[in-house]
């Protein structure tokens, strides 16, 4: 079993940052891809970023590419993402999710998800 665990979600204003991390444990994950979603009040949840696992390739949302970047520490068992130049549009609960299969946008495509950070922004 796959436990994981977002952190450093907050309060920021518009055009600030924030960094959340994704702790796992039960397993390691470091060959396996990892992503972070998102889902905003009365929305349905969307795909953000994704990053492989020793390759580390990454993918983004159009929504915020060029802002956003994931990363991981695969000795730390540990996701990251950066989010910079915060939009009030990017408040939502951020999801971190492992996928065992593959990697993939989809939320069929990840097998663990974590309970979610709530990232409010504020204009």
């Amino acid at each position: 079993q796959v436990h994981l665990i977002e952190s450093g979600g907050g309060l920021a204003q518009a055009g600030g940052s924030l960094r959340l991390t994704c702790a796992a444990s039960g397993r390691t994950l470091g060959t396996y891809p990892m992503a972070w979603f998102r889902q905003a009040a009365e929305k349905e949840r969307e795909f953000v970023a994704r990053i492989t696992g020793s390759v580390r390739s990454t993918s983004y949302a159009d929504s915020v590419k060029g802002r956003f970047t994931i990363s991981r520490d695969n000795a730390k068992n540990t996701v990251y993402l950066q989010m910079n130049s915060l939009k009030p549009e990017d408040t939502a609960v951020y999801y971190c999710a492992a996928s065992l299969r593959g990697w993939g946008r989809m939320e069929y495509d990840y097998d663990y998800w974590g309970q979610g950070t709530q990232v409010t922004v504020s204009s």
